[in-house]
């Protein structure tokens, strides 16, 4: 039977969960008030640069009088420095709150304890790493790129019952249904960047931006290292944030910029550590099997998504094939399975 603290903290992180691709690249947190067993307040983090959870959860509180009595359940460690707002940890204890339940300590060098100090500095009761795991999942991208210094990378890709993903000749084909490509929608908008390579974007000449759903456009990548793509192509519309990634010079626009690299250095290694150096904390890789197969077999993934078709093709572009992965979710997506596989710690050699 769950117990009331998992209960509440459960409820944090499903708050959380609703500020999904409009905190980036801040983390995804959630606050809830509780007060003798029943919820008096509860918030989270809506937008960047907006309040905190733990500033809207305690704004909700109707009788502020009761917060010298409550407990709180908070799904990351209240920040302590100055940013777009102020600590959250100053304003827990300013309230004067009793006790802070706490899903994950903050890996960020800015907060990493100093936050929970602080709290337990002015008497505060503090508990921490109810539904560590959980509270994990959720903020993977923050915590990889923070305890990896990169982004999260996620692979995805379409594929047919015989296992292609393009014609002989690279020619593009929707696999997919309406439902799947919607859902692909939704997942650009949860990624702070999406990244193609040369030949995809080429043959498909995609926007490569949100339409299918509510939110906001990622961040475009393109790998061009010789700059072969046309200029009238959909990702030079500076209609969103573009990064293209070439061993040759070009002067960069607005809403488009060319990042020239090293030829004498591994390419998607110096691509990450630029993104790093960008804040961008995700990217959602749509590209063909050339860059797919680049990044697993340099280890350079942290989950796979791969829709799967009933179609069949007979003979074409064979899709990826990657070792052992952990499947952490499958189902139907109306005439497609999708599987989404989680990349184990133990395989990591980062």
């Amino acid at each position: 039977m769950r117990t009331f603290d998992e209960l509440m903290m459960r409820r944090a992180l499903d708050l959380a969960r609703l500020g999904t691709g409009f905190t980036r690249p801040n983390p995804l947190v959630g606050c809830v008030v509780t007060h003798e067993g029943r919820i008096i307040g509860e918030g989270w983090h809506q937008q960047y640069g907006g309040p905190h959870a733990e500033v809207n959860a305690l704004a909700a509180v109707r009788d502020q009088a009761l917060l010298a009595q409550s407990r709180v359940y908070v799904t990351l460690e209240p920040c302590s420095h100055y940013g777009k707002t102020p600590p959250c940890a100053d304003l827990l204890i300013e309230k004067g709150v009793r006790e802070v339940v706490v899903c994950n300590l903050d890996p960020n060098p800015l907060v990493a304890g100093r936050g929970l100090q602080k709290l337990r500095d002015a008497g505060i009761q503090v508990e921490t790493g109810l539904l560590e795991a959980e509270g994990r999942w959720l903020n993977r991208r923050f915590f990889t790129f923070q305890e990896k210094n990169r982004p999260y990378i996620i692979l995805k890709w379409a594929e047919t019952a015989d296992g292609f993903l393009a014609g002989r000749y690279f020619q593009p084909i929707h696999i997919s249904g309406e439902l799947a490509r919607m859902v692909v929608h939704q997942w650009r908008a949860e990624e702070q960047a999406i990244l193609v390579g040369t030949r995809t974007a080429l043959h498909d000449n995609p926007h490569l931006n949100v339409r299918e759903w509510p939110g906001l456009d990622p961040t475009r990548i393109v790998i061009d290292k010789n700059l072969s793509l046309p200029p009238k192509h959909h990702l030079f519309d500076s209609q969103q944030p573009t990064l293209v990634y070439t061993y040759r010079q070009r002067d960069s626009k607005p809403n488009l910029d060319f990042v020239v690299l090293s030829e004498a250095d591994n390419l998607f290694p110096q691509v990450f550590a630029d993104l790093r150096q960008r804040n961008v904390q995700s990217v959602l890789v749509e590209g063909g099997p050339t860059v797919l197969n680049s990044l697993l077999r340099a280890g350079l993934w942290d989950e796979v998504r791969v829709l799967r078709n009933p179609k069949t093709l007979g003979a074409g572009i064979a899709a990826p094939h990657f070792g052992l992965a952990a499947l952490r979710e499958h189902l139907p997506l109306g005439e497609d399975e999708l599987f989404v596989y989680h990349r184990p710690a133990a395989q990591t050699n980062e």
